[in-house]
């Protein structure tokens, strides 16, 4: 039996993650899959209430009892820091060493491009983000603050064993799911040193597969081809910083961050799954927010534990839903939160 832990958060998070648990019971009804959820408070209320962001012990718990976690979005202007969201989210990637940040960028329907004349067939590729390195690792100090002589230094960390794997995650899966691209985006022309390592270990990754086409292309030009030419990717790797934001420029590809969703994960490991759209304290408590981002998560989590069938199935209705106008006003629709987890129930 897969255990599943469930982490709502702030905002919109909770909101979101009713409906995605709305859909995991129901297909656990017509599947009869056996699944346990357990779910936690981690928040702001919490943090708060306690001044406890993730409790003692949590990682080695979660690491021990649990297949796979879904989770919600944490930011709350109660916590003008966001310490808690940051020790919440960023202490259970990296202390779950979940290193593959996986955003697929998949068009459900046409007329959710802002691309003219796009097809859906030109908007399906995955961006495979290096998730524990980088930029985010809060290396860096300032001097003299406050002061005209002010210096902020942010140090990116960038290590041959975190470069290397993320490029095999980003090759074994396009010969996992039969795609024939995968390409490499730096900015190695004008970051020198990191470039170096990343372009060095994508060439030696790279002649591992050889039945695979690899390619190379500057984060600048892969923003400017992502719109021109999406139909020309298929898989993308690169950095924490680069990969946060370009995955952005692919939510909007899709229909907006309420349409996107993520795998954070470790392949020896439990993975965290989570739409990317944030907790949105403006709209929390509306009952307005897209909830399918949640809903496509939750079946990639399902597909990642094997329960094939099942995601597919979510994943067509959520598609029925949209190309049947039956959403939230950002993409279109007239429904509130709740009624687009029932619609997507209803087609189950």
């Amino acid at each position: 039996m897969n255990h599943i832990a469930i982490i709502p958060g702030d905002g919109i998070g909770p909101e979101v993650i009713r409906e995605a648990k709305r859909v995991l019971h129901r297909v656990q009804d017509v599947f009869s899959i056996p699944l346990r959820v357990t779910e936690f408070d981690w928040g702001a209320d919490k943090y708060l209430r306690e001044g406890v962001t993730l409790p003692s012990g949590t990682l080695e718990m979660l690491a021990g009892d649990f297949n796979a976690i879904l989770f919600g979005a944490v930011g709350d202007p109660r916590v003008p820091d966001n310490r808690h969201a940051a020790d919440i989210l960023m202490g259970l990637r990296f202390g779950l060493d979940l290193y593959a940040n996986v955003r697929p960028v998949k068009l459900l329907d046409e007329k959710l491009c802002p691309i003219k004349a796009a097809r859906t067939q030109d908007v399906n590729f995955t961006v495979i983000r290096e998730n524990t390195e980088g930029a985010y690792v809060n290396s860096g100090s300032i001097f003299k603050k406050g002061t005209p002589g002010e210096v902020a230094i942010q140090t990116e960390i960038h290590t041959r064993k975190g470069v290397e794997r993320v490029i095999e995650y980003g090759f074994d899966l396009a010969k996992r799911t039969d795609r024939s691209k995968v390409c490499m985006s730096d900015k190695s022309n004008a970051m020198t040193y990191a470039g170096d390592l990343w372009q060095r270990c994508f060439k030696e990754v790279s002649e591992r597969y050889s039945n695979l086409q690899p390619a190379h292309i500057y984060i600048d030009a892969l923003a400017l081809l992502m719109v021109r030419t999406p139909q020309d990717f298929q898989v993308i790797v690169t950095s924490n910083l680069f990969g946060d934001i370009i995955t952005d420029l692919g939510a909007a590809l899709q229909g907006g961050l309420g349409m996107a969703y993520s795998g954070n994960i470790n392949p020896n490991g439990v993975s965290l799954f989570e739409p990317v759209h944030g907790s949105s304290p403006a709209m929390a408590g509306k009952n307005v927010a897209n909830p399918m981002g949640a809903i496509l998560s939750t079946a990639m989590m399902l597909d990642h534990l094997g329960l094939v069938e099942a995601a597919r199935r979510i994943e067509t209705a959520v598609t029925a839903c949209v190309r049947e106008g039956h959403t939230t006003r950002d993409v279109g629709g007239t429904l509130s939160t709740q009624e687009v987890g029932e619609a997507v129930v209803a087609r189950l």
